[in-house]
């Protein structure tokens, strides 16, 4: 195995890591854990930092695995709903990340983009549950409702913070992790 995989495995366990603690700083109340996200901010700067493969990974792993653990968010359907908005963020973050041109605005395109894109499939897929398990129980109106304006607290807080810890860590030359493939591991 290279260094650079090496690095990034580890990088992802601590996302991953970071996933399943962050909820407890929102006290377990899930009314708080709506409104700030805690579980978001791994899988969007997993992607930044370890690329969109890592980022869909994580992602996809962290409610399910927390729902698990903790049963805390409850598998059906608000685990389920979630590790697929969150694989989308982290795959999206770092697909997007990778791909712009390389501008200021590049880390806020891709934030954005994956935020966005995130939220959609988030709908969709918590439409998709309802229609199976309960008809007509997933509105339009409950998808803004739990997609912005209960989020809206959680989603300044990932426009702010992660912009912040991204250029940071680019600043620093901690990211992109692509340019350790060009060492012998």
């Amino acid at each position: 195995m290279k260094k650079a995989d090496t690095l990034r495995l580890t990088l992802a366990a601590l996302f991953v890591a970071l996933g399943l603690v962050l909820p407890f700083l929102t006290g377990q109340i899930p009314e708080i854990g709506s409104m700030l996200l805690p579980m978001h901010l791994p899988a969007l700067l997993c992607g930044f930092v370890c690329g969109w493969p890592c980022g869909l990974a994580v992602g996809f792993v962290m409610p399910l695995l927390r729902s698990l653990i903790f049963g805390m968010p409850p598998l059906m359907p608000t685990a389920i709903a979630m590790a697929f908005e969150l694989g989308a963020y982290g795959a999206l973050a770092g697909f997007l990340y990778e791909r712009l041109p390389k501008k200021q605005t590049r880390v806020f395109m891709s934030l954005i983009g994956a935020m966005v894109v995130g939220r959609i499939i988030w709908g969709l897929v918590s439409w998709a549950l309802a229609a199976l398990f309960l008809p007509n129980a997933f509105t339009l109106p409950m998808f803004f409702a739990g997609a912005f304006v209960k989020a809206w607290p959680g989603i300044a807080a990932q426009i702010i913070a992660v912009p912040l810890i991204v250029m940071a860590l680019e600043k620093a030359r901690l990211i992109p992790l692509n340019v350790c493939k060009s060492t012998n591991g």
